[in-house]
């Protein structure tokens, strides 16, 4: 039996121009990228419900104070998303996976936590920084 590719995903905005070398291009804003051409933006496919509900879209406004409870409210969103999360990471699987966005923000956006989901083991949870060195300070 062959051992399982691991998921090669990797992020990138949609005003920096497609490359080969970006594999599979996946469009993961509910919102269609400002003034960029079907044809420039070079997606496979445009995945918009698995993108942040607009209610959350809208109170995240890209503001960075915002950004830990932004991150735990969409991964509450996905976590209702089981067969695009599933489909996403069978493609990245197979090659590598470039989630396309807008934002101009580029630590603060869906797809950095899309990713971040993505790339945990399926039903578990991965510690973050935060949690790990929380857990070290505590048990000294």
């Amino acid at each position: 039996m062959a051992a399982k590719r691991a998921a090669d995903i990797r992020i990138k905005r949609a005003y920096e121009p497609a490359a080969p070398a970006d594999g599979i291009r996946i469009l993961v804003d509910r919102l269609w990228p400002r003034g960029v051409s079907k044809a420039a933006l070079a997606i496979e496919r445009w995945v918009k419900e698995i993108a942040p509900s607009d209610t959350l879209r809208r109170w995240f406004g890209h503001d960075p104070e915002r950004w830990d409870e932004f991150r735990r409210r969409y991964a509450a969103e996905l976590a209702k998303q089981a067969a695009p999360l599933d489909e996403l990471r069978s493609l990245a699987r197979e090659r590598r996976l470039t989630l396309v966005y807008a934002a101009r923000d580029d630590s603060h956006n869906d797809a950095v936590v899309l990713r971040d989901v993505l790339t945990r083991a399926k039903g578990g949870a991965r510690r973050t920084s935060k949690r790990v060195s929380a857990r070290k300070a505590k048990s000294r």
